[in-house]
């Protein structure tokens, strides 16, 4: 109760945090009439202006209230859009090193441009995390038009690049990527012999688009590199040979055959090998007094990887080859392939060429990947309720940011049913709700006259009705 009644008085912690950033605020709307007298050159001046500024002596943090008002006089000329008083302070929170939770079409794409003008002044890169290519393109060519007005260069991370091309794109002031390709990127200069082969850089500043998905669902999510594994051929004819007795379902015994479904259940997709499983099979086993079971056929770890390719996998096909679609975004991945011979085994069901079995070279998280970062933000419309793992993992704050204009939507609390039958009802009931609000509300429609009737809906060639 006394929190409810400090809440009322002094306001949250987050309205707390929003009104420290109204002076800045204050005054970059202060410097605006000043900065809209300034030609096209003398504006782009201003970046190596700031940049000299900083070599003086001066912080970043010295220089946010001039820069952000250059930037959204760049943003005016260049696109035609000005930043609103609550996207500055978005740009702010991004500087700081926290979570901006914004809502959908309140424009955090352009208030990522405030954060990155500013901390590209440094000269260390500053790296914009997207979810796809798509939007890795866009954002790169449609926010690119301010950075280049302003004297900036900009870089683009997707699928196909070389290695001389990526080098060049991390050599740039902003680069934009998506997180897997920083994160393979990483991996591969970590397996280059020489540093004037390694395509990145030092890892200063990155803005985390769609952060909850990428920091908190992907988190865990491993990034592997592998390279060919030495084994014999007839590893790979093991594979075919597996291949059709898992078609079969040749079990020694209903319980074995209980036990692969209880791993297809558990979403076991990588199987284990057969050592794993043995153990399982063997406690089951003592319980009723029997003796250790022999290993079910197809014996080994290509026997064990067959069962799960063909039970619990779906096809992913590509022509005469077998892709992994991401699950996150529905996109093909190749070159990737999984690892302990599950692949094998896949392309052993879709008869497909086998190709060798690879071994892990490198891997690394997206949880520590980013860790990596001396200053990481994030953009998302959705943070508040992952806020603590945030804060705990990722010493990140979140700070909601109010919208520009009020919501007149009324967003209900969710509400939670014990069963689907309870819920299917609901439904029902507010579908009726719904309909008698509207039946009420609409007028009965009125008959038209046959001369106001559409010229359109006249048989053709006839003539006009005669009027009443």
């Amino acid at each position: 109760m006394f929190g409810t009644i400090a809440k009322k008085l002094f306001g949250s912690s987050n309205d707390r945090r929003l009104k420290a950033y109204a002076p800045n605020v204050a005054a970059i709307n202060a410097l605006e009439p000043e900065i809209e007298k300034l030609s096209d050159a003398d504006l782009a001046a201003r970046t190596q202006a700031f940049r000299d500024e900083l070599a003086a002596g001066r912080t970043l943090d010295d220089l946010l209230v001039p820069a952000f008002a250059t930037v959204r006089e760049a943003a005016k000329r260049t696109l035609g859009q000005r930043h609103f008083d609550v996207q500055l302070i978005g740009g702010m929170v991004l500087n700081e090193g926290a979570i901006a939770e914004m809502r959908t079409g309140e424009g955090k794409t352009l208030v990522a441009t405030l954060a990155c003008y500013l901390n590209a002044l440094a000269g260390k890169g500053v790296h914009v995390v997207t979810v796809n290519d798509y939007l890795a393109r866009r954002d790169a060519e449609w926010m690119g038009r301010i950075y280049k007005f302003l004297g900036l260069s900009v870089g683009v991370i997707v699928h196909g690049l070389d290695d001389d091309q990526r080098r060049e794109a991390y050599a740039a002031d902003i680069t934009y990527g998506t997180n897997n390709e920083f994160g393979f990127d990483y991996l591969r200069d970590n397996m280059k012999y020489e540093l004037a082969q390694m395509v990145q850089r030092d890892h200063f500043f990155a803005i985390v688009d769609e952060v909850d998905s990428i920091l908190v669902d992907e988190a865990r999510t491993p990034l592997i590199i592998s390279g060919p594994l030495r084994r014999p051929l007839r590893a790979l004819q093991r594979h075919r040979q597996a291949d059709p007795a898992s078609r079969a379902g040749r079990f020694r015994s209903r319980r074995e055959a209980a036990l692969h479904q209880l791993h297809r259940r558990r979403q076991r997709a990588h199987g284990g090998d057969a050592r794993r499983a043995r153990p399982a099979q063997g406690r089951l086993a003592l319980r009723r007094g029997q003796r250790h079971p022999r290993p079910s056929r197809p014996a080994g770890a290509e026997g064990a990887q067959a069962v799960p390719a063909r039970q619990g996998l779906h096809r992913p096909q590509r022509r005469d080859e077998v892709v992994i679609i991401d699950e996150f975004t529905g996109r093909m991945m190749p070159g990737r392939r999984y690892s302990e011979g599950l692949h094998q085994a896949l392309e052993a069901k879709e008869q497909v060429q086998v190709q060798p079995e690879n071994q892990t070279l490198a891997s690394i998280t997206f949880q520590n990947y980013f860790r990596l970062y001396e200053k990481l933000a994030g953009m998302t419309g959705t943070a508040a309720t992952e806020a603590d793992e945030f804060a705990e993992i990722y010493k990140l704050d979140v700070v909601e940011i109010p919208t520009n204009r009020p919501v007149k939507r009324l967003d209900e609390d969710d509400e939670v049913y014990r069963t689907a039958e309870e819920k299917l009802r609901a439904i029902v009931r507010e579908i009726e709700s719904a309909n008698a609000r509207s039946s009420r509300w609409s007028a009965p429609p009125r008959s038209r006259s046959p001369e106001r009737s559409p010229s359109c809906l006249r048989e053709e060639g006839s003539a006009a009705p005669p009027d009443a």
